[in-house]
C-alpha cells in the first residue's frame, strides 16, 4: 500500500510539474533583471532555482543552452531542463521548458548532440534529429532504499530543439551502482561510433554506441588518479591541439563535489590520450579549471561549426556549500561567461588555459586607457562613469627590479565602497601565490565559510597580465591568458564602486591598462 501511494503522489505531483512549461514573459524578464545582484552580461534565469549547465550544442546558427531547472522555487526541487537560445553565447533569448520529470523520475544532468548521419533513425524529412541523453532520477526508489534509482534516457527534436519527444525506457539501465549519472556524448569519428562518458561515483565510465540507444561499456578510469575529495560528477571528454606544434591531446575534465581546491565544489582535468575505448594520461599532479570558489559543472559546447573551430566551456557560477542560501531574489544562480579553452605546452606539462571568449568584445561601451606608472602602497583609480561592477579590466603589470622601493612583498588591486566592504585580487612576490579575497566581502553570515580567501600556487614571470569580468554580485579573473583562473560570487550591501591598486613594501609598475564598461545583454 506504502508503494502504491508514493506512486500515485509521485504520478500527481508530476501532473502538476508539467504545467510549468511557460517561458518568462518579456515584462518579468525586464523587471528582475533590474533587481540587487542580478547579473546583467551573464546568463541567469527569469526566476527561480538554476544549476548544471546541460546539453549545450550549435544547430543553424543557434547556441543551445539548457539547464538543471526548478520553476517553482528558488531552492533545488524536482530538476527540469531549461532552454534557452543565442546566436552569439552572450545575447539569450528564453524558451520553454524543454524536459518535464515524469514516471522515470527527475531529469538530471546530460549532454545533446545533433545526429549527423541520423544513426538513430529518428530524424525526418532527411533532416538530422537532435538527441539529448540525460539521467533520470527516480525519488521513489530512493526512498524505498534502493541504489539503483539513476539511468539514461533519451530525448529526440525535430524542430530545431523546440520541441522533445522521450524514447521511452531509459536507453542505459543502472547496474546495481547509487551515483551513476550526468552523460557526456559525443562522437568518436576514428571508429565510427558514439562515446558516453559517464559519472560513476569515484571514476567515470566509457560507453559505446552505434545508434545512441544500444550502449556497452568499453571502459572506466579514475579510481585512485586525481582528487578524490567527493563524488565525481559533470565529466567531459573532448580533443584539443596545441595550436603551436600541432599535437592533439584528449581533455577528460571531472567536477567533484565537495574536495575543490578552495573548498566545497570545483572542476578537476586530465591531459592524456584516448582510443576509443580506454582513457590514460601521465599526469601525476592534480590539475584545477578554476581556483576560485564559484566555477563548477562546466561543460563544453557540441557540433560547434568546423569553421569555428573552438571548444567552448560554460560553468555554474556557484558552489554547492551555498548556493541554496545566497540572498538573491526571485531567481538563484548563473552561469559563468563562456570561455575558450586552449591547450598549452609548458614547463610542468600541458595545461588547458581559459580565455573568455571574443564575443564579449561586442557589449563594450566606454574606454578608459590607463597611463604607465608606478604603483606603491595605495592608488586610487579614477575610472569616471564606469562602474567597477558591470565592467572589464585588462591590467599589466611589471616588477621593476631596479626600483628605489624594491620589490613588493604583494601586489594586485581591491574592489571596494564606502561601508569598507572589499573585495581583494592580488599576487604573493615571498609566498609564490595568486589569491582572492572576500574576507570583508559583504554579506556573508549566510554560510559561515562563504568568507575567506582562495590560493593557488603561481610562479610569476616579471610581467603579468590581470583580466577581470566583474558584473554586481560576481567577479571572474584570468592571470596570464589564462593559466590561472579564479571566479568568485560576492554580495557587497552597497555596490564597489571604488577600484584601487595597491603594492605593499615595494613598487610595482603599471604599463598601459584599459578598462571598459560593459553594456547589459538583458
Amino acid at each position: 500500500m506504502k508503494l502504491i501511494t508514493l506512486k500515485l503522489a509521485a504520478i500527481m505531483w508530476i501532473a502538476v510539474l508539467l504545467g510549468c512549461t511557460n517561458s518568462p514573459k518579456k515584462e518579468t524578464i525586464q523587471n528582475y533583471y533590474k533587481e540587487e545582484y542580478r547579473p546583467q552580461f551573464h546568463f541567469s534565469p527569469a526566476e527561480n532555482w538554476m544549476n548544471d549547465p546541460n546539453g549545450m550544442f550549435f544547430y543553424e546558427g543557434e547556441y543551445h543552452l539548457f539547464y538543471q531547472y526548478y520553476p517553482d522555487s528558488t531552492v533545488w526541487g524536482p530538476m527540469h531542463w531549461g532552454h534557452a537560445v543565442s546566436t552569439d553565447m552572450v545575447h539569450w533569448t528564453h524558451l520553454p521548458v524543454a524536459l518535464a520529470p515524469d514516471e522515470h523520475g527527475y531529469i538530471y544532468s546530460g549532454s545533446a548532440v545533433v545526429d549527423w548521419k541520423n544513426t538513430s533513425g529518428l530524424g525526418k524529412n532527411d533532416q538530422p534529429p537532435l538527441i539529448a541523453i540525460f539521467t533520470y532520477h527516480d525519488p521513489v526508489k530512493e526512498r524505498e532504499g534502493k541504489i539503483n534509482f539513476e539511468s539514461q534516457g533519451l530525448a529526440y527534436s525535430n524542430d530545431k530543439g523546440r520541441t522533445w519527444t522521450k524514447y521511452g525506457n531509459p536507453v542505459l539501465g543502472n547496474p546495481g551502482i547509487r551515483d551513476f549519472r550526468d552523460p557526456k556524448v559525443i562522437w568518436y569519428e576514428a571508429a565510427g561510433k558514439w562515446i558516453m562518458t559517464l559519472a560513476v561515483k569515484d571514476h567515470v565510465a566509457f560507453y559505446s554506441s552505434s545508434n545512441l540507444i544500444d550502449w556497452k561499456k568499453e571502459s572506466e578510469f579514475g579510481k585512485g588518479v586525481g582528487a578524490h575529495g567527493g563524488i565525481w560528477e559533470c565529466p567531459d571528454l573532448f580533443p584539443l591541439e596545441d595550436k603551436e606544434t600541432g599535437t592533439k591531446k584528449w581533455i577528460l575534465s571531472v567536477s567533484i563535489n565537495p574536495g575543490g581546491p578552495n573548498g566545497g565544489s570545483a572542476t578537476q582535468y586530465f591531459v592524456g590520450d584516448f582510443n576509443g575505448n580506454t582513457f590514460s594520461t601521465p599526469q601525476s599532479q592534480e590539475r584545477w579549471m578554476d581556483y576560485g570558489r564559484d566555477n563548477y559543472a562546466g561543460v563544453t559546447w557540441s557540433d560547434m561549426p568546423k569553421q569555428d573551430g573552438r571548444r567552448v566551456v560554460l560553468g555554474w557560477m556557484s558552489n554547492w556549500s551555498y548556493a541554496e542560501l545566497v540572498p538573491t531574489e526571485k531567481w538563484r544562480s548563473a552561469t559563468t561567461i563562456p570561455r575558450e579553452l586552449v591547450l598549452k605546452n609548458t614547463d610542468n606539462g600541458y595545461l588547458v588555459t581559459s580565455v573568455p571568449i571574443a564575443e564579449l568584445k561586442k557589449i563594450r561601451k566606454e574606454k578608459i586607457e590607463l597611463p604607465s606608472q608606478v604603483v606603491s602602497g595605495n592608488v586610487p583609480l579614477n575610472l569616471s562613469e564606469v562602474s567597477p561592477m558591470q565592467a572589464e579590466m585588462a591590467f599589466n603589470f611589471q616588477l621593476k627590479r631596479n626600483s628605489q622601493f624594491g620589490i613588493p612583498e604583494e601586489f594586485g588591486l581591491v574592489f571596494s565602497n564606502d561601508e569598507e566592504e572589499e573585495f581583494r585580487i592580488g599576487y604573493s612576490i615571498s609566498e609564490k601565490y595568486f589569491f582572492t579575497d572576500r574576507t570583508h566581502g559583504g554579506k556573508s553570515s549566510f554560510f559561515e565559510r562563504f568568507a575567506g580567501k582562495s590560493v593557488a600556487a603561481y610562479d610569476m614571470d616579471d610581467k603579468m597580465q590581470i583580466r577581470v569580468f566583474a558584473d554586481k554580485a560576481s567577479v571572474e579573473v584570468f592571470v596570464d591568458g589564462g593559466k590561472l583562473v579564479f571566479t568568485d560570487i560576492v554580495f557587497p550591501t552597497t555596490p564597489y564602486d571604488k577600484v584601487t591598486l595597491f603594492s605593499h613594501n615595494g613598487s610595482i609598475k603599471l604599463n598601459e591598462s584599459v578598462v571598459w564598461s560593459l553594456s547589459s545583454v538583458w
